[in-house]
């Protein structure tokens, strides 16, 4: 088994296991103190009512807003924003210096070139649940298998992670009829990524497995599409000529304003 693997699979035994009230109460208040978490924001506030770690992992928002305008993209989740820029020759940024092709990291064609690609990174202290940047429909979900490296911008920035890792691809359409791509990357410690609509995407497979849907899946603007368990990345990529990148901050809350697509 790859080393990175068996160390998330240990980790998440650990963060998913009930320990006695006492002890599990310390846990989650060492957690919250580390990461400076401000549980004013989610339900249940008090961390004592959570009975793993994994569960305050998780954790609900009381409240998320958005912008309804039918053409704004929102961020689909509490992340840093560590690239973002236009699609040349197939190559994008996993961060400031460092390259990757497309088609190493979607295992089929795309029409991409030319178009727009952002990456929002999760750290550990962030909420771990995401949701839809806009009306849409999932025609079909990859998973790609690979290793659990870690994603934080520091790693990222001395080798090429994103398309190494695990990930799962969803290839999407939006109200005008346009293609993008919303892939969420899995990380070390991250024992599962969740998709909402398929719980056949939460399962680890050897091999890249694809469900297509004959019906598309269609969802709303800000419902919830899953959940990271522990910190990860998700990388979004939009066709030429029908997207603009409007963001211009470093952090983003789910539901802040990323761009706008025609």
């Amino acid at each position: 088994m790859n080393p990175s693997r068996l160390l998330s699979q240990i980790v998440v035994k650990i963060a998913t296991t009930p320990f006695p009230k006492f002890i599990q109460c310390f846990i989650n208040k060492m957690y919250i103190k580390i990461y400076k978490i401000d549980m004013n924001e989610f339900i249940p506030e008090d961390p004592c009512e959570y009975k793993t770690l994994n569960e305050l992992f998780i954790r609900n928002k009381k409240f998320i807003e958005f912008y309804e305008g039918e053409d704004i993209i929102i961020s689909p989740s509490d992340s840093e924003v560590i690239a973002e820029g236009e699609i040349e020759n197939n190559l994008v940024y996993q961060i400031k210096g460092k390259k990757y092709s497309i088609e190493e990291l979607i295992p089929y064609k795309t029409d991409l070139n030319g178009g727009y690609f952002i990456n929002l990174y999760l750290s550990p202290s962030d909420y771990h649940r995401y949701h839809v940047p806009i009306d849409m429909e999932i025609i079909k979900a990859t998973y790609v298998p690979g290793t659990l490296k870690p994603v934080k911008p520091s790693v990222l920035e001395r080798e090429i992670v994103f398309p190494k890792n695990k990930r799962v691809v969803l290839k999407c359409k939006n109200s005008k009829n346009r293609c993008f791509y919303f892939v969420a990357v899995g990380a070390m410690i991250v024992g599962k990524i969740v998709m909402n609509f398929d719980e056949r995407l939460s399962k680890d497979y050897d091999e890249i497995t694809t469900f297509e849907y004959n019906e598309p899946i269609k969802l709303k603007k800000g419902d919830e599409l899953g959940r990271f368990e522990f910190g990860s990345s998700i990388l979004l990529f939009f066709g030429k000529d029908n997207f603009k990148y409007l963001n211009q901050k470093d952090y983003v809350e789910v539901g802040d304003i990323l761009g706008e697509i025609y």
